[in-house]
């Protein structure tokens, strides 16, 4: 069950074990995922807790195995963004290794970093989804175009990478193959879809629970990473200024996906709501952004769940599982 308003655990420092905070990795968001674990790890040991901070530096599975065995960890809270954090290969070096962490297994780590995957998924269910297209690297020829059908502007981004990295609002189209190329730097796969008009919505979901709405107001044109983190060009209404009826289709919305994917303890599902009033589905992070001031933790503070109990919440959840 989720905390309710105001609880509080009491715990012992050999609870959940040693618990290795895991931070940094290979990715393009290292830098990022470093203030996640910096904030997770300092969270647990003030509630007391027995946690280590390990800091992944490479995606090799066997000097991952020997580094978290020679930690000796017997939880760990993961706090990596995007590749290997992310995309379950260090839950499936956890899994090997019979230790529990927190968020989703392997399998749904995988769909929802691949977005290109889990738009599949979620146009079989009948969810609304801008149109795209899919430019892969292996094929691409800048000198054709099989977008004719697309009116601009439209959004370009790598399949598989968080944080708005690679990703571009294209005006025109003599923009459009500059913006391709710098997608594909990032990734083998791109995609390029219609641009939705609307209001940016995050829905974290917590123990099979949606928060609270929060609305994302960059003042950027879109919440782009320069806009995610730098502090002043983006303002969060938290929860956001919809009617109830509004917020609880956005939630239904962020509930089904979460599940859809297989996603376990928690995730948050970025949301455009149109002019029209219609919710698209933008992605899945199965696991966002862990600092103090970060989205996720913003939702949870409104329901009364505090930085600290939030990070103890998602251990109990890992050994729950496990």
């Amino acid at each position: 069950m989720v905390m309710k308003r105001g609880t509080r655990y009491a715990v012992r420092r050999t609870d959940y074990g040693r618990i290795g905070v895991l931070m940094g990795g290979p990715s393009t968001e290292r830098e990022i995922s470093l203030k996640s674990g910096r904030a997770v790890f300092e969270a647990l040991q003030n509630l007391g807790l027995d946690a280590v901070a390990v800091d992944i530096q490479t995606d090799d599975f066997s000097q991952n195995s020997r580094l978290l065995r020679t930690e000796g960890i017997q939880s760990a809270f993961i706090a990596l963004h995007g590749r290997f954090g992310e995309d379950g290969q260090i839950q499936e070096i956890l899994d090997s290794l019979k230790i529990p962490y927190t968020g989703s297994g392997k399998l749904a780590s995988r769909l929802a970093m691949d977005k290109l995957a889990t738009r599949r998924i979620l146009e079989v269910y009948g969810f609304p989804l801008a149109r795209y297209a899919v430019i892969e690297k292996a094929v691409h020829n800048p000198n054709t175009s099989c977008l004719g059908e697309f009116t601009f502007p439209v959004v370009v981004k790598p399949a598989s990478h968080g944080s708005s990295i690679g990703l571009s609002i294209v005006e025109e189209k003599k923009a459009l193959s500059q913006a391709i190329e710098s997608a594909l730097n990032f990734d083998e796969k791109v995609i390029v879809e219609e641009y939705i008009k609307g209001r940016e919505m995050t829905v974290g979901v917590l123990d099979d629970r949606a928060l609270p709405v929060i609305e994302v107001i960059p003042k950027n044109r879109f919440f782009d990473y320069q806009a995610k983190y730098t502090a002043g060009l983006t303002e969060y209404m938290v929860p956001a200024k919809i009617d109830r009826s509004t917020a609880r289709r956005i939630q239904e919305v962020a509930l089904k996906v979460h599940r859809l994917l297989g996603c376990y303890a928690y995730s948050r599902v970025d949301i455009i709501l149109s002019e029209k009033d219609v919710a698209y589905v933008l992605e899945v992070n199965t696991i966002p952004g862990f600092t103090q001031t970060s989205l996720f933790p913003k939702a949870a503070r409104v329901v009364g769940i505090d930085f600290s109990q939030l990070c103890l919440e998602l251990i109990r959840l890992a050994h729950e599982k496990a």
